[in-house]
């Protein structure tokens, strides 16, 4: 069954709608995106901190010279929630530069805006994860800044492929200094003697998922060092896609139990259900 897209302003079948293949974001990456959560709730289908996802966004467009309403984009998100009927559904918006040129000065090209939804399913499983360092270097802000820009995710994917041929679930990023950055898609945090400590690095993406988790959890937020975190009695990492998953193992280095993750899971997860009044102010209903 084909999937509804809103795009520039109005709703229709996914496999009828296209962009020429000249569209600029194709050959150079000029894109902006966002990774949002939908997820059923006692009150119906709620997104998970819509306006904070956005507000990056806008952020990232903000980089590339490219104008973006947060109101029409809020709308246009429940816009295709209601029309797929989707509830527990994972949201991408994009808004790319389109044709006009194919040089380098984005200032004559057309500007899009789509927003999609669709069943989806953690990416990294539910399962505790292997980590494994990368041999690759996290882009760095001063040459590429850390938002949802299309084409810097070009890293992630390389250094998760390398991750992946050597049988790990996904790569971690350290800098030349030996400080952790974070992993291909998600952030790093570490417990150790019962205190969560969020991994702190000017190279990693501001995390909305790793956000919240600070707050819940009144984690400290600070550089680590990788032999900080092979030493912590507990490893974990959130993402929007990912939510929040205890790690197995580092390399060689194995952990244990994950109480403190776990608790912090299933705390997560009622929260973005709707099971936390106190945290209702996170949700936009549908």
């Amino acid at each position: 069954m084909s999937l509804n897209l809103w795009f520039d302003g109005r709703i229709g079948p996914q496999d009828q709608l296209a962009a020429p293949l000249t569209t600029h974001a194709m050959h150079y990456g000029t894109a902006v995106f966002e990774g949002i959560r939908s997820y059923a709730t006692p009150d119906g289908a709620a997104v998970f901190r819509l306006p904070e996802h956005l507000e990056r966004m806008r952020k990232g467009a903000e980089a590339f010279g490219a104008a973006f309403d947060t109101n029409e984009a809020t709308a246009a998100v429940i816009a295709v929630l209601r029309s797929n009927h989707h509830r527990d559904a994972y949201v991408r918006p994009l808004l790319w530069y389109g044709t006009g040129s194919l040089g380098l000065d984005v200032a004559p090209l057309s500007r899009h805006l789509m927003v999609a939804s669709m069943p989806w399913a953690p990416h990294l499983g539910d399962k505790p994860v292997r980590l494994t360092v990368s041999p690759f270097r996290r882009n760095r802000a001063e040459a590429m800044p850390p938002l949802k820009l299309s084409g810097a995710y070009v890293n992630s994917i390389l250094a998760k492929r390398e991750a992946g041929s050597r049988g790990y679930d996904d790569a971690l990023f350290i800098d030349d200094a030996g400080f952790v950055v974070e992993c291909s898609g998600v952030n790093v945090f570490l417990v150790k003697d019962g205190n969560v400590v969020a991994v702190d690095h000017p190279d990693a993406l501001p995390g909305i998922t790793r956000d919240t988790v600070v707050s819940l959890a009144n984690a400290t937020s600070r550089p680590v060092t990788l032999e900080e975190l092979l030493e912590a009695d507990e490893v974990f990492v959130t993402g929007t896609s990912a939510e929040l998953l205890p790690v197995a193992a580092l390399d060689r280095r194995t952990y244990g139990a994950s109480p403190v993750a776990n608790e912090l899971r299933t705390r997560y997860l009622r929260i973005v259900r709707g099971g936390s009044p106190a945290h209702a102010h996170w949700l936009t209903t549908v």
